[in-house]
């Protein structure tokens, strides 16, 4: 009887601190500001934002906590889930971010384009060396981006190529056998009409 009024307890301090518990227990946890998990990325993060470059936009702030001990470096991957290019099956590179330093604990709003951020990490999109937002058009339904982060206990040797489908799936395949943790947060979009 006991045990079952500690998991009552737990499962009420759940709920009452708003799920904090996962940061507790030491769960390896990403998120994404300004959106809720699971809800609808506001267009200021799209390319439908009124001052984003075609196929730009402003990249959110991600931030993540409690990294696996040993990590070396990060890796962000962000994918439209409802699209693949090229008649193909991987989906849309949206973002890439590759060798964020250990000590990170996430990328600023706002990241420059070029071959390195400020903190030394490589990134490519379909778009090139910057963030591409979300930008499924008004007349279908919202597409899923899915954020990723992984903690990898070594740095990548991979340089970006003129493939952004190339390029991440080489990141991908020189992070096998390195990955210590992963958490992903989902995003919808679509532009407004």
């Amino acid at each position: 009887m006991l045990t079952r009024h500690a998991m009552l307890l737990a499962l009420f301090a759940m709920i009452f601190t708003g799920g904090t518990a996962a940061y507790a227990q030491g769960n390896f946890v990403l998120t994404v500001d300004g959106f809720e998990d699971g809800g609808d990325i506001p267009v200021r993060y799209s390319q439908a934002a009124e001052d984003a470059q075609p196929g730009g936009g402003t990249s959110p702030a991600l931030s993540w906590v409690n990294a696996p001990e040993g990590t070396r470096s990060f890796v962000v991957n962000m994918m439209d889930l409802d699209f693949a290019p090229d008649r193909g099956t991987r989906p849309q590179v949206h973002w890439v971010v590759w060798n964020i330093p250990g000590t990170a604990t996430g990328l600023a709003e706002d990241q420059p384009s070029g071959n390195q951020l400020p903190n030394g990490a490589s990134q490519i999109s379909a778009t090139g060396r910057v963030y591409r937002g979300p930008g499924a058009p008004a007349t279908r339904p919202r597409h899923h981006y899915l954020f990723e982060v992984y903690a990898l206990d070594t740095e990548l040797n991979v340089s970006a190529t003129d493939d952004e489908l190339e390029t991440r799936d080489m990141v991908m395949a020189a992070m096998e056998g390195h990955v210590l943790g992963k958490s992903v947060y989902m995003g919808r979009f679509h532009r407004p009409q």
